[in-house]
């Protein structure tokens, strides 16, 4: 009689996942193409054309409208499927089935049937001159199988890098949404927000229906050029819909919008900041594109099940109490002052210490000016990563930018933590945020839970 294998031995074949992924091009080198990725999924069948998709692009609140629109349609009882990016602590949460991260066991199982195929394309690749499949080309296809494996009535997809040119745009999104489209990965993208914007327009499939949260001029300009030439309906944030209010409470708070089939009032957002409450006025709007093209209201209950059961880990998420401890993923100017505002409004701190570690392609100034009136102190590290700001300089920056006294330097992470957190343990309403980096938060995130500081 054959025993199942222990889970530890599945977790192993997890990680083996992400081990070979990680032997690719990694995903700040993303490759500017289309047609690998159609190559691999073409050898399987095209699994991304056997459900529907919703696909969200834009700089920031990607990852918490993705995660909002699969809550809420999963209220209504479809099976979802969910690809956002980067993981925090481990790549099986950036591929969910049902509102769950994938399972290790069947993670492994998909991967080793995608196999044959991913070695086919990339040795085409290299026959002709090409680098092979990258990481998120080959995460993409597997996404894709896994949803279609599951299987799943609708998927949300989170663009990687981009728009145009990015691997999850080889699908076809029913509805096309837009978070706020500000300057990031200016070296990939563009130097201007109406490059950037032009780029992630071409996520507009012919005949979409598009989502937009409000943009400046010249980002609105772009999508409205795409969606006519591609024939597509086009709701606009305060036009077509509205964020009407939204009100602190415990545990997040409580907002109305009016959608663009229905008016919605005092639903919980378990989610902090007025961000977090646009970015749920787009997911509603992108739901209701989706399931009634816009024409017919969602059903109350199901909206607040949805909305009420909503997560977006690695924003504002508390990770410790006695002392607070919160990280938050902001890792660019437009993220950090949304931050800041939520800081504000949202607690009621005496003294916050900010443990900071900026990747070097990032606006280092811009995220620490945006922090500094609500910061006290600056823990400055680095994050585990080749493109990370060495500490002694971003300190050294850090310094000049706000104040030497306040500037405190540690080599790693956890010493950081253990200081920041012994000095806010010292008055009853001092807390620690980590930010400033998406692979820093991780990291906060794991020390956290191996050293149970939720637990009293």
């Amino acid at each position: 009689m054959n025993q199942p294998a222990p889970l530890d031995a599945f977790r192993e074949a997890g990680d083996a996942v992400f081990a070979e992924l990680l032997q690719r091009v990694g995903e700040a080198q993303p490759q500017p193409r289309l047609a690998p990725t159609r190559r691999a999924l073409d050898f399987l069948g095209d699994p991304q054309g056997s459900y529907p998709i919703i696909h969200v692009a834009g700089t920031n609140g990607k990852t918490s409208t993705s995660r909002i629109v699969e809550s809420i349609v999963r209220a209504y009882g479809l099976r979802t499927g969910l690809l956002t990016s980067p993981h925090l602590v481990r790549l099986n949460e950036r591929i969910v089935i049902d509102g769950e991260p994938i399972s290790d066991q069947i993670l492994a199982a998909n991967w080793a049937d995608i196999q044959p195929y991913l070695q086919l394309v990339d040795k085409e690749l290299e026959a002709a001159g090409e680098v092979p499949l990258t990481f998120f080309e080959a995460l993409t296809v597997l996404a894709f199988a896994c949803f279609a494996d599951a299987p799943v009535d609708v998927a949300v997809v989170e663009v990687g890098m981009g728009g145009e040119w990015d691997s999850t745009n080889v699908a076809d999104g029913q509805v096309a949404v837009f978070t706020p489209i500000a300057l990031d990965h200016t070296l990939r993208l563009g130097n201007t927000v109406a490059e950037i914007a032009r780029t992630k327009s071409g996520i507009i499939k012919p005949a979409a229906s598009v989502v937009s949260a409000a943009q400046t001029p010249e980002v609105q300009a772009e999508l409205d050029r795409a969606a006519e030439l591609s024939e597509s309906t086009l709701a606009r944030e305060n036009e077509g819909f509205e964020l009407l209010s939204s009100t602190v409470a415990v545990g997040g708070q409580v907002i109305s919008v009016r959608g663009l089939a229905g008016t919605y009032k005092d639903l919980f957002l378990p989610l902090y900041g007025t961000h977090q409450a646009q970015n749920a006025a787009v997911a509603i709007a992108a739901v209701e594109s989706f399931l009634g093209a816009g024409s017919q209201a969602l059903v109350g209950d199901l909206l607040a099940e949805g909305l009420g059961t909503a997560t977006s880990p690695g924003r504002l998420q508390l990770v410790g109490i006695e002392p607070t401890v919160l990280v938050d993923a902001a890792h660019n100017p437009h993220g950090a002052v949304a931050l800041a505002a939520a800081l504000e409004a949202y607690f009621d701190f005496d003294e916050i210490a900010v443990v900071v570690g900026i990747l070097a392609d990032k606006d280092a100034q811009g995220i620490v000016a945006a922090l500094a009136p609500q910061v006290d102190r600056f823990y400055v590290t680095e994050p585990h990563s080749e493109r990370a700001v060495r500490m002694d300089d971003l300190a050294d920056n850090v310094a000049e930018w706000t104040s030497e006294q306040t500037t405190f330097r540690f080599d790693d992470l956890a010493s950081a933590l253990d200081s920041a957190r012994e000095w806010a343990a010292e008055a009853p309403k001092r807390a620690v945020l980590v930010t400033g980096s998406i692979v820093l938060v991780g990291e906060a995130i794991t020390l956290a839970a191996a050293g149970e500081w939720m637990e009293k």
